[in-house]
């Protein structure tokens, strides 16, 4: 059981262990402590039943127009709807804010989330090559439209 709640001070630690366990160029907890006051940014914490963060999503919103900048979720957490709810979360947030779109960028060899965002309805729409380093890969560009 989990919940989405969101992302306020007493999560930047655990967001930012998260983030050096599911990434290769992880976020520092400054970078996310940053992000609470950004406007604009909007961040999603899952927690457990103890208040422990086990996935996140950090979002930047300019007029209508929506930016996920990560979703990550602990490895033992996956495979258990948590980036589906966050990602609910964020179609929700979408209606309430009236957004024309969320787009992402995902490591073409992450097939595992680029599932996820196809069931989601993200599409692919483009690529950019050589936009994530350690290692060195293209990016897909996914989108999200909605009426």
């Amino acid at each position: 059981m989990f919940s989405i709640v969101p992302m306020q001070a007493r999560h930047v630690e655990e967001v930012a262990r998260l983030e050096q366990i599911c990434f290769s160029t992880p976020w520092s907890a400054d970078s996310l402590q940053r992000e609470l006051d950004t406007p604009g940014a909007a961040f999603f914490v899952a927690e457990n039943e103890a208040g422990v963060p086990i996935g996140y999503v950090g979002t930047h919103i300019v007029l209508d127009e929506g930016y996920i900048a990560n979703l990550a979720v602990h490895p033992d957490y996956r495979r258990r709807g948590v980036a589906g709810a966050l990602l609910r979360h964020l179609e929700a947030l979408a209606a309430r804010r009236e957004l024309a779109f969320w787009s992402l960028e995902v490591r073409e060899s992450n097939a595992a989330a680029i599932r996820l965002y196809t069931r989601h309805g993200y599409m692919v729409t483009g690529r950019r090559p050589g936009f994530y380093r350690a290692p060195a890969e293209d990016a897909l560009l996914m989108t999200r439209r909605f009426e």
